[in-house]
């Protein structure tokens, strides 16, 4: 096949927008839900991690995120397609892998989304118990905040992007003053210690553990590239975000949680941080209590709900991105590569996004399935998959490009071939964590763990099959 099969003949369509980088880094670190991290990941990678190492966790993954992001911004200015993992892979490694984790995408992506649907419905109806409110089924409240999603979702993204960087401002700023009230009063009872990153504490029970949970809390950041269409001056605005991106989740992460060390104490953390696991306590909304009032710790109460918000907000965004561009490379039906003649939105793939996610949702309420356990863990399980396996075919994808065009590579040796073939090494050595820890993060049997676990390697094989016949077909009726 010739090598300008990988890209249709005919114009693309186009989205349009003027977003700069901020607003660019607000939508993938609400996707990234910061506050919704503290209070799940934070307290697993402490019980059942290395306890008071758990900072350790979230440094070590921003470092391997970081090295991808030099290699995944080197390659930046010559995939000119707002396709992100789909597009570099295509670009560095072919049309098969391209199309493969194209696939992976969707699923990964689609399962996160799915997975926060369950949890913000469990969340809502937690909240309204507390306040005396009555018990409903957990699915009335997802689909509830489904239809606004869907509403925002198919406007202009400069909407979604307002109403994220309102909601991302105040969930961080609420958690950073925590932070500063914590550590300005006498904290805990050792003091201000920084045993956390002490060696002898961090390798002390399992950082692989504390590391899994980390990469988790990261889904999402790499998501700058979907939005390329839509920023002011790509060449720019997508490198800033990114970094931006890496280094605001992860400084947030590694600081809050050495924070929640100090406030409760080293010799403490693993046993709260495991009465929270077991139900027995909330370790964010107590440790608030403690430090800020019964009106601080409903302010973050309210505010973890809006970080699950942004969060679905900003993943349907993503998806619609995707399915638009897929479809104009004509891996799926042409119609949802149409732009919105008002909103310069891509309304037809915001709609089936919606409907995709309204029909999973409905088939787990119908079926029973616990929104935490069922739902949350087992769709956040088969993400971490998905987002390793994406991660590490880009960095692969960078290596092999820039081999291939050592005049583009020039003297870069550290951008085009060091950095990204270190974060492959960081990516190999993190999804064998995250394969051998599975049944932590779905919290199932090992039968269902390792059902869940193959899903998106299914669909990365599937991709690559199938894209074969389907070029075929394209070439033989002159699409």
């Amino acid at each position: 096949m010739s090598e300008d099969l990988e890209s249709p003949p005919q114009e693309q369509p186009h989205l349009s927008g003027r977003l700069g980088p901020v607003a660019i880094a607000f939508m993938v670190i609400a996707a990234a839900a910061p506050l919704t991290v503290i209070g799940g990941n934070m307290p697993l990678a402490m019980g059942l991690g290395n306890g008071a190492g758990a900072p350790m966790g979230f440094v070590i993954a921003s470092v391997v995120l970081l090295l991808f992001s030099i290699g995944f911004i080197a390659m930046t200015p010559y995939v000119p397609e707002a396709g992100a993992f789909f597009a570099y892979v295509t670009k560095g490694l072919g049309d098969r892998p391209g199309t493969g984790i194209a696939v992976v995408a969707l699923i990964a992506y689609t399962a996160i989304q799915v997975g926060i649907y369950g949890y913000i419905g469990w969340a809502i109806d937690d909240t309204v118990q507390h306040y005396g409110g009555p018990s409903l089924p957990w699915y009335l409240y997802a689909l509830g905040v489904l239809a606004i999603v869907a509403s925002l979702g198919y406007r202009h993204i400069d909407l979604s992007a307002k109403v994220l960087g309102v909601a991302l401002a105040l969930e961080i700023g609420v958690v950073l003053l925590l932070d500063l009230v914590v550590l300005g009063d006498t904290p805990g009872p050792t003091g201000m210690t920084l045993t956390s990153f002490a060696p002898d504490t961090f390798l002390d029970g399992s950082l692989g553990v504390a590391v899994l949970f980390a990469l988790t809390g990261f889904i999402g950041f790499e998501a700058t590239a979907v939005f390329r269409d839509e920023a002011r001056d790509p060449e720019r605005t997508i490198p800033r975000a990114t970094y931006a991106a890496v280094l605001i989740i992860g400084g947030f992460y590694a600081l809050t949680t050495w924070v929640f060390v100090v406030a409760v104490g080293p010799d403490h953390v693993t046993e709260v941080a495991q009465r929270t696991l077991a139900g027995d306590g909330n370790m964010l909304l107590d440790v608030t209590g403690s430090s800020l009032g019964d009106a601080g710790r409903d302010v973050v109460n309210v505010l973890l709900l809006s970080s699950l918000f942004a969060c679905l907000l900003s993943f349907h965004n993503v998806i619609a991105r995707y399915q638009f561009v897929l479809a104009g490379r004509g891996l799926l039906p042409r119609r949802l590569a149409a732009v919105h003649p008002d909103h310069g939105s891509p309304s037809v793939s915001s709609v089936v996004q919606t409907a995709t996610a309204l029909l999973i949702v409905v088939v787990l309420a119908v079926g029973g399935v616990d929104p935490l356990v069922g739902v949350f863990g087992s769709m956040a399980g088969v993400a971490t998959v998905g987002m390793v396996i994406l991660m590490l075919a880009t960095s692969i994808a960078v290596v092999v490009y820039f081999s291939r065009h050592p005049d583009l590579a020039g003297g870069r040796s550290w951008s085009t071939r060091v950095a990204p073939s270190l974060a492959s090494v960081g990516l190999v050595i993190s999804g064998w964590l995250v394969l051998s820890n599975f049944t932590l993060v779905t919290g199932g049997s090992a039968a269902l763990s390792t059902v869940l676990a193959v899903i998106p390697f299914l669909g990365l094989a599937a991709g690559w099959a199938l894209r074969g016949p389907r070029r075929l077909v394209a070439t033989a009726s002159g699409e």
